[in-house]
């Protein structure tokens, strides 16, 4: 079965939970729209859980590819002695921390050397879209925006490209193709239900606000079945 999923945000016992609720086995396969770090309180732990599955597949957000930045420059900080970063990169840290990084540098910070090296590589190389078929129909899996897929690009441009420019979930971006994203909460969808998987014509979203105290919200591709924890 094909499980779609986003912006979990650090809530690793909320994913746990709904791992066993859908019953995820080896033969299954799961696809996480990005966002798995920052605000929740066990991101650490959910970046070192995910490294080790190889049959879920994350795509990048716009958090996860800042905390490999954030978290890169600390560790080359830390590497070269260096107690005085330059003004910028502390500017940055600021900004970071106010929007929910202090935990991923928290939980960063607590791993041995092994734990950091290997979860500095997941991060950094987080996909940023995933094309798929399941049952006859096509998917197209992002973050939050297309980048150039919507003009038939390779979906080679800066990765910004894809965070920067949402899609609108209440379009229909891609003829022949359903979109799914995560990055915006289906509860500031326009006819959307609290906290749960928002169906358009041409998109679905499944942010369903884990990290801001709603839940993650999951949905089987092969039959449409909605999951929450």
């Amino acid at each position: 079965m094909t499980y779609v999923t986003a912006n979990l945000h650090g809530c690793y016992t909320k994913f746990m939970e709904l791992l066993r609720q859908i019953k995820f086995k080896d033969r299954d396969v799961m696809y996480i729209l990005g966002d798995i770090v920052d605000y929740g309180d066990e991101p650490m732990e959910l970046v070192c859980d995910l490294s080790m599955r190889y049959n879920v597949f994350t795509i990048a957000g716009e958090h996860d590819f800042r905390a490999a930045r954030m978290l890169s420059g600390f560790q080359k900080m830390l590497s070269s002695g260096n107690t005085s970063p330059d003004a910028k990169y502390i500017a940055e840290m600021q900004a970071w921390m106010q929007d929910g990084g202090k935990s991923t540098l928290d939980g960063y910070r607590a791993l041995d050397a092994e734990m950091k090296e290997g979860a500095l590589d997941y991060l950094s190389d987080m996909g940023l879209y995933e094309e798929i078929s399941v049952g006859g129909k096509k998917y197209v899996l992002v973050h939050a925006g297309l980048g150039d897929l919507a003009e038939g690009g390779e979906g080679e441009c800066a990765p910004e490209k894809f965070f920067n420019a949402p899609v609108d979930p209440t379009s229909r971006p891609m003829q022949g193709k359903t979109v799914i994203i995560g990055h915006i909460p289906t509860s500031e969808i326009a006819g959307a239900e609290d906290n749960c998987i928002y169906r358009g014509d041409g998109v679905i979203a499944v942010d369903c606000g884990a990290g801001r105290g709603g839940r993650i919200g999951c949905i089987r591709l092969e039959d449409g079945a909605e999951f929450y924890a």
